[in-house]
Formats: structure tokens, C-alpha cells, sequence
């Protein structure tokens, strides 16, 4: 498969709009430097931060990877100097482009966490953890905001919204282990299916005729209505038991608390 060219032109301008803008509100946030990190591959650095701290439902130790930052810090670096946008020829799939980036956002914001003194409440700072720090992604600094809206998104896979963790307590569950890309298809079929067979996603009243949904769905209707009629026969694209169509739709209050164990 060609390499993506929306994913080639969308890495350099965003970060060129990120560094733009860091004269005015912006903040570069530095990443680690190599000569302090342990030698380790990018790639089993993430994948032990996932093992060692998390935990089944998705839960963060986030002052566990404070202690010992060994391995976060190892794969934050890396993609400092390595993106699809940088380094397209490591990249030649739309599956390798994806799983880095998914991997990557998920990367970023625990390290952004840590960095940020753990805040208690996301929502609270939002501001800043989403829209001001900006990030060294394949040598060109990016907002998370940007980074999701601007980069992954446009990729057209509204499953990815039940794969990108903010660390907030209403994201879907962060799984143990990195998304890759030979097995994207499936481990994305997975998490959807997984995210809407969670009550705290999906709440049925059929006494109202009522679902209440997890409000992501809400804040991202648009990517989801591009594949379905509706947001309930998206839903039932990856239940097991059924939504009846014509019950009403109602979203549950985010939860933007920080996902600690």
C-alpha cells in the first residue's frame, strides 16, 4: 500500500502551525535526551511502560512510570526524531502509519501526565495538556489537540476513537500492550467491540427507551455518522445485543478525571 499522502502533508503542517505559534501562547515541550535514557528498542520500551503499569481495566500507575521513566522516556524520544511525515520510507502502509500515531498519542499524553505533576482533573488544565504544549514529533512540534484532530482523524477509521487514551478516566480503556501494525485491523475491531460492550459506555434504560452513551460519541458524531445512519446502528455494528433503533440517544457527563489505579 502507497503511503498515505493526507499522513506525509499533515505531520510537517501541523508542526509548522505548532512552531508558528510557539512565539505567542505555545510551549515546546523538550523531549528527553538520548544520552540520559537507557539503550532499549522504542517499540519494547512501550510495550514494558504498558505491561508494568497498567492494569486490566485500563488503569494508569502513573507514579510508578514517575519513579522509573526509563522506558517511557526512551519511546517519547524516539518519536521525537521519527514520524511517518520525517521518515516516510519506515512507514510505507497505512497500518504502520496508524499504529505509530495511535501508539504515539497514547505515549505522549502519559508523558505529558507525569510531566504535568498528575493533575487530579483534566478538565481543569485542559488548556495547557491539550493545546499549549506542543510535542517534538518527527522533528516538528505538535499539539495533542492537533495531533488528534488534525493528523489521526482525517485517517477516516472512527474506531480509533475507542483507541486514543488522554489518561482521563472516561477514555476507553488503554490495552497492555502497543497497537501494531500487522494485527491493526484486529486489535481495532477489538477495542471498538470492547468499548461498547462497557456499561460506563453504553447504558441501556428500556423502560425510557433510552441509551446513554459515552459522550465521546458526541464529541466525534461526525466521524461516527460517515459509517452509519445513525450513532446507535454504529453501535450495533460491534454489539452483541442489539440497540432498538428508535429508542432515544443520550450522552453520560465525560469523566476527565485522571485515570490512576
Amino acid at each position: 500500500m502507497r503511503t498515505s499522502r493526507l499522513l506525509r502533508a499533515a505531520l510537517p503542517a501541523a508542526a509548522l502551525l505548532a512552531v508558528s505559534g510557539a512565539a505567542g501562547c505555545a510551549v515546546q515541550v523538550p523531549p528527553p535526551k538520548a544520552a540520559a535514557i537507557a539503550p532499549a528498542d522504542p517499540d519494547r520500551a512501550w510495550a514494558a511502560v504498558l505491561s508494568r503499569f497498567v492494569d486490566g481495566e485500563g488503569r494508569i500507575d502513573f507514579a510508578g512510570v514517575a519513579k522509573d521513566p526509563a522506558d517511557l522516556e526512551t519511546y517519547v524520544e524516539y518519536l521525537s526524531r521519527v514520524s511517518p511525515g520525517s521518515d516516510p520510507g519506515r512507514f510505507p502502509t497505512r497500518e504502520l502509519q496508524m499504529a505509530y500515531l495511535i501508539n504515539a498519542y497514547n505515549a505522549l499524553a502519559m508523558f505529558n501526565a507525569i510531566r504535568s505533576g498528575m493533575p487530579p482533573d483534566l478538565h481543569a488544565v485542559r488548556v495547557r495538556f491539550f493545546y499549549r504544549d506542543h510535542f517534538l514529533l518527527g522533528g516538528g512540534y505538535i499539539s495533542l489537540y492537533d495531533l488528534e484532530n488534525k493528523v489521526i482523524r482525517p485517517l477516516g477509521d472512527p474506531r480509533i476513537h475507542a483507541a486514543l487514551n488522554c489518561m482521563a478516566k472516561g477514555c476507553p480503556r488503554l490495552p497492555r500492550e502497543p497497537f501494531r501494525a500487522e494485527i491493526l485491523d484486529a486489535e481495532l475491531q477489538a477495542t471498538t467491540q470492547y468499548f461498547f460492550g462497557e456499561e460506563r459506555n453504553v447504558r441501556l434504560d428500556p423502560e425510557k427507551k433510552t441509551v446513554r452513551f459515552n459522550q465521546i460519541l458526541e464529541f466525534y458524531r461526525d466521524d461516527f455518522l460517515k459509517k452509519a445512519p445513525s450513532l446507535i446502528a454504529f453501535a450495533n455494528k460491534y454489539r452483541i445485543q442489539p440497540i432498538p433503533e428508535d429508542w432515544k440517544v443520550e450522552f453520560l457527563p465525560y469523566d476527565w478525571r485522571l485515570n490512576s489505579q
